[in-house]
């Protein structure tokens, strides 16, 4: 499909220009990558279904985000940028919620990610001053709830690609928070971003399964 398409092909540019020092060709091709993964959910039926409206806009405030990290360092535009992606996170929980939810999986997930949650912490802390403690702190709570509830409309027969996108998209994070706040670095992009942007074309392609 052509959203798809453009998608892998705005992010294929993305690298080569980065990787050549082009930094400004970021302003080009982050946003088109990011709006074709709000046409793919659109071309997918993300406006039929309560779940797919969701959905879309959690794909919306995501292209938010990506806009307002493309600025570096951490002022306000990285914080508005981790709000958008923080808010966009949420918009998933509540799309899951519209769905059936196996509460015993939901329960073991919480249980796991309790675990992951205080490993990244452990990790991430020592880099972080006293405001982003709060927000990276709130940030990855909404993640773990994204992911756990995730699994849980997963065991309660909703489609693997759910799980699959949340999972993905949680992972991706990971790079963002490295390259900020721990060791920057090209490296980071090479596989964050797209496992970012892949995470959202699963995500906007669950729409057509409910």
């Amino acid at each position: 499909m052509l959203p798809i398409l453009l998608c892998l092909v705005s992010v294929s540019l993305l690298l080569v220009f980065e990787k050549r020092g082009i930094v400004r060709a970021e302003w080009l091709f982050k946003p088109l990558a990011a709006a074709a993964f709000i046409w793919a959910g659109l071309a997918w039926g993300g406006l039929d279904s309560d779940f797919g409206r969701w959905v879309v806009l959690g794909l919306v405030l995501c292209m938010a985000g990506d806009v307002l990290l493309i600025p570096k360092g951490q002022g306000p535009a990285f914080l508005g940028g981790m709000l958008a992606f923080l808010l966009g996170h949420l918009a998933y929980a509540v799309a899951f919620v519209q769905l059936a939810v196996a509460y015993q999986a939901l329960a073991a997930a919480v249980v796991g990610m309790a675990l992951v949650t205080y490993l990244v912490l452990r990790w991430l802390w020592p880099f972080l001053n006293a405001q982003f403690k709060v927000a990276v702190g709130a940030y990855i709570l909404v993640i773990s709830a994204m992911v756990c509830l995730s699994v849980a409309v997963y065991f309660a027969g909703a489609s693997w690609l759910i799980p699959l996108g949340a999972i993905a998209f949680a992972v991706s994070d990971l790079a963002v928070a490295r390259n900020r706040f721990v060791a920057p670095g090209f490296d980071n992009r090479v596989w964050g971003l797209p496992l970012y942007f892949g995470s959202q074309l699963v995500i906007a392609a669950s729409v057509a399964t409910v």
